[in-house]
């Protein structure tokens, strides 16, 4: 759910300034989680609080995404929503918008078969999106991402989308120059499904999804999220990315991958990209051996460090700290982070 995330917030800054081009620094001080991100969040933590019964997940995850907004109050809810988070009596409210899509993707990662990424999809998005289209932007999404962990081409997973859900007789160069902000799932949901077709890695297809100028954070979040489980996540923009999230989503994001998986980037020849995916066992080896690379990443800069003065301007202190934050935080258990820290700075003295 981490590619769900990313595209969020890469495309949190251009919501309501729309950027018609792929060309932009992707993760900036100016970007930030949204409501995508939060109710993803909610998405997993109701699925894991399920224990693989997932008899009580619409309950669950009433209780989740309410209890989550209510602690994100400024997340950019639409308004609709933002009644239902705060209602005694949540009910559905017939809504084709695109928050069904946009939180969706755990369903595919703990789904383990098709049938089960449908029933799942239904009830994650029916409790507030029951509309058919609303569901079945869900849907759509939700299949595409447990296709590729299934191991589909991504001429496989288009065939599928085309047969059972959206007509994509369009390319991104051909909608651009027209294209605007829409909310609805069948204004939106196809045009992020385009943005991963057309991409040839993570990082590429979250630029396309971004370079339409419409919904961008929620749309680069569907794209994320699919490219994600196909090409994996490179490591150096994971740990950038969690960066901006607090310590409740980390450990909720770390719970979730330990549960489920973690697929990161992996070149399987000369050209292609495909992810390779962890899962359980397999975990805490990967977890450990992250921890080595850090540390040592970490002592290499030290002891490459340049002791001459240069200036330097508030965005590239600001860039300096974020990479040094990436090699640090990224992997590293929150619980040993400060001790982590502390332990560099009083060796540095």
């Amino acid at each position: 759910m981490l590619g769900a995330i990313i595209g969020d917030i890469a495309g949190s800054r251009f919501e309501w300034a729309p950027h018609k081009n792929k060309e932009f620094e992707l993760l900036t001080h100016q970007c930030r989680f949204t409501d995508d991100s939060v109710m993803t969040f909610a998405v997993a933590q109701s699925l894991l609080d399920c224990h693989g019964i997932f008899s009580p997940f619409s309950k669950l995850l009433i209780q989740n995404m309410q209890s989550l907004g209510r602690l994100y109050p400024d997340a950019g809810y639409g308004g609709n929503f933002r009644k239902w988070i705060w209602s005694d009596t949540p009910h559905p409210y017939m809504s084709y918008g695109n928050g069904s899509a946009m939180r969706i993707s755990p369903v595919a990662w703990v789904a383990k078969t098709e049938d089960e990424v449908k029933q799942l999809s239904l009830t994650a998005s029916s409790v507030t999106h029951n509309h058919p289209e609303g569901i079945k932007g869900a849907e759509a999404v939700a299949m595409s991402i447990w296709l590729a962990l299934q191991g589909k081409s991504i001429f496989e997973i288009r065939d599928y989308v085309e047969s059972n859900y959206y007509d994509l007789n369009f390319t991104l160069d051909s909608i651009r120059p027209d294209y605007h902000f829409d909310v609805s799932c069948q204004g939106s949901v196809p045009q992020a499904l385009m943005a991963f077709f057309e991409s040839s890695d993570f990082e590429d297809a979250i630029r396309n999804a971004v370079s339409l100028g419409g919904d961008s954070d929620t749309q680069a979040a569907i794209a994320g999220s699919i490219a994600e489980a196909y090409y994996g996540i490179p490591s150096s923009l994971r740990k950038h990315a969690l960066t901006f999230l607090d310590d409740r989503q980390l450990k909720l994001l770390t719970d979730f991958e330990s549960e489920y998986g973690i697929s990161i980037e992996k070149k399987s020849d000369g050209s292609s990209i495909r992810s390779i995916t962890f899962t359980n066992d397999r975990m805490k080896n990967v977890e450990q051996n992250s921890m080595l690379n850090a540390v040592d990443a970490t002592e290499k800069a030290a002891q490459n460090r340049q002791d001459e003065a240069v200036n330097t301007s508030a965005n590239d202190l600001f860039n300096h700290l974020y990479e040094a934050c990436n090699i640090l935080r990224g992997p590293i258990n929150q619980d040993d982070y400060k001790s982590y820290v502390m332990c560099c700075f009083c060796q540095s003295r």
